[in-house]
């Protein structure tokens, strides 16, 4: 089983496409250089902002394969499905190119019971020997997996954490609570809800934000991590405008643009997903000016030159 510590920051990474469609690769492999000098702890491609849904299965590997080739960092990789054998065929195949871990979603569309969810990670864990996150997200699967369900996952030697999208913080409050006992993470998959997350026990994020600004969100969860929360709390709020309008239109639209607009290549998305409207892009170049102009006071980048 592949060791690495499953807390801090892991952008879930955009996935960027050339003017035919494919995947640009040399834009990806750029993305993922630029994130890791950023101090994130791992990145996590393929996922919903790696609009996974409109990769066919080869292309899901191969953006996999060149993050895992491009860094040092832990990989893991969406790998997620509605159908269980489905799930474990892109599993294993993104294990066979690298991938240190597994981000699966709960099946959806067919809305299993929480037996069926139990059935279906056990499954994959048992087949693939790599850390997995059990990825609980209502509002795109239509089903939610129980606090008392992740608690019966987590004693799974390969379940290793929980990413929380369910913008209920009680009950991710009580996944915590119900997995203390084991050697278990549970992750914020909301930007918003990050800090509250960590305030009750969390162990970090699969963050879209990070995308464009992984320097304020590795200070934030670092800073929640040694209970300076004066400091958390000031990066917080610095980064809440940007976290709410990164969700205004359908998680990647927006963040697709903003990485166009910070330079960080094309802002292209796969149809039926559409670009995002001129009125809430004109707001977002606005808020990234705005985290741009204050980066290096907010980060201390003056004091430390000084140094």
């Amino acid at each position: 089983m592949t060791d690495f510590d499953l807390t801090g920051v892991f952008p879930a990474m955009t996935t960027p496409f050339a003017p035919d469609e494919r995947i640009d690769h040399e834009t990806l492999a750029e993305n993922a250089r630029r994130l890791e000098r950023a101090g994130v702890d791992g990145l996590v491609p393929v996922g919903s902002t790696g609009e996974s849904a409109t990769l066919t299965h080869d292309e899901h590997v191969e953006v996999v394969e060149t993050v895992v080739d491009t860094v040092d960092v832990p990989v893991i990789a969406g790998a997620g499905s509605n159908s269980t054998r489905e799930a474990l065929e892109l599993s294993r195949r993104s294990v066979d190119v690298g991938a240190d871990g597994l981000l699966l979603i709960s099946p959806y569309y067919n809305k299993p019971e929480q037996a069926g969810f139990v059935e279906h990670y056990r499954t994959i864990a048992d087949a693939v020997d790599v850390p997995q996150i059990v990825y609980n997200v209502p509002s795109r699967t239509g089903r939610n997996i129980e606090p008392g369900t992740v608690e019966l996952l987590a004693g799974h030697e390969n379940i290793a954490g929980y990413k929380a999208a369910s913008g209920d913080l009680g009950q991710i409050s009580e996944v915590v609570e119900r997995t203390r006992d084991e050697e278990f993470s549970v992750l914020s998959g909301d930007d918003a809800l990050t800090l509250p997350v960590m305030s009750v026990g969390g162990d970090g994020t699969i963050s879209v934000t990070a995308n464009v600004e992984p320097e304020r969100t590795v200070a934030m969860v670092e800073a929640a991590a040694a209970d300076d929360y004066a400091r958390a709390r000031e990066l917080h709020h610095e980064l809440a405008p940007l976290n709410r309008h990164l969700f205004v239109e359908t998680n990647p639209i927006p963040v697709k643009a903003a990485t166009e607009i910070r330079g960080y290549g094309p802002g292209r998305l796969r149809s039926p997903l559409t670009d995002l409207s001129p009125e809430h892009r004109e707001t977002l170049d606005s808020l990234l000016a705005d985290l741009e102009e204050s980066r290096a006071e907010s980060l201390g980048l003056e004091a430390a030159e000084g140094a």
